[in-house]
């Protein structure tokens, strides 16, 4: 039995751009919905007393919600099998718990009771940082979340952390039958000793053969796997933050891999994932690398 796609909903605008694409990838990919909306009770400004003093009015809120998802979904595409629940409990804890039964986990980018201003809210990033499962945090412009650019991005990093993340990516790219843009960035260290006579006369040159040389080391497995996915290799010169940032404009998913440390702080997101998950103009997928 496929494992669902698991959405987080809460009724923010941020969970219904979340929820369509979350119907539109179910779909692509032949899968389940799950729809959860979890929650201590907090209380809203605006929300009126209930009726029912054995249902709360956050609670009589929150089933609402959810019925109002579930109809947004199948109106959506009446084909997705569409499954709902609301849990009295916080909403990161039970996300990452519902990760250990999901193919993967979708978020919007900020919850209804986030500040303003904030550019991802706390569960998204928690949950992206801490989850067993690959984690989409919903986000960007208009054509990024839509799907127009028929172009995903790998962000090639290190094998030993990015395994699982190229598994994914070539899967997706199978399903959507779009160009998959494998980047590996690379720099020229201002300060470094020309141990090797080749350093020493094109240094530039040898960390773009390397970098050329890891990108194919975790490529090549999956290309074989996959050789109906049109792939373009590149090698970047810059901060892998940065470059990948900017290929996020003419993507409809960012993806990369992240290292599951074993103790109690979860996955090592590291400089890149964070500066994706706050500022990429597509959505972002983390993927866990198994240890």
């Amino acid at each position: 039995m496929e494992l669902p796609l698991v959405v987080g909903v809460d009724g923010s605008e941020s969970s219904l751009a979340a929820l369509d694409w979350a119907v539109d990838e179910a779909a692509r990919q032949g899968l389940p919905l799950r729809l959860v909306y979890a929650s201590l009770w907090e209380r809203y400004e605006d929300v009126a007393p209930s009726a029912d003093p054995d249902r709360p009015s956050e609670q009589v809120m929150a089933e609402n919600i959810v019925e109002r998802a579930v109809e947004r979904a199948r109106r959506r595409d009446p084909e997705v099998k569409v499954s709902a629940e609301v849990i009295p409990e916080d909403a990161v804890d039970t996300l990452l718990r519902e990760g250990h039964n999901a193919t993967a986990l979708v978020t919007g980018s900020r919850g209804r009771s986030e500040l303003k201003g904030m550019l991802l809210g706390s569960v998204g990033l928690a949950v992206a940082a801490r989850a067993h499962c690959p984690v989409i945090v919903v986000r960007g412009d208009r054509a990024g979340v839509a799907g127009t650019h028929e172009r995903i991005v790998l962000g090639a990093g290190d094998p030993a952390s990015a395994g699982e993340a190229a598994r994914f990516a070539f899967h997706e790219a199978e399903k959507r039958g779009g160009v998959l843009d494998v980047v590996r960035a690379w720099r020229c260290p201002a300060h470094e000793t020309a141990d090797e006579p080749r350093l020493a006369q094109n240094p530039a040159h040898l960390h773009e053969e390397r970098a050329s040389a890891q990108l194919d080391a975790l490529i090549d497995e999956e290309m074989a796997d996959h050789p109906g996915v049109r792939v373009r290799r590149n090698t970047v010169e810059g901060p892998a933050r940065r470059v990948l940032l900017n290929r996020s404009a003419a993507a409809d998913l960012v993806i990369i891999g992240a290292r599951r440390r074993t103790g109690p702080f979860g996955l090592q997101l590291g400089r890149v994932g964070h500066t994706l998950l706050h500022h990429a103009q597509c959505p972002v997928a983390i993927v866990p690398q198994r240890v």
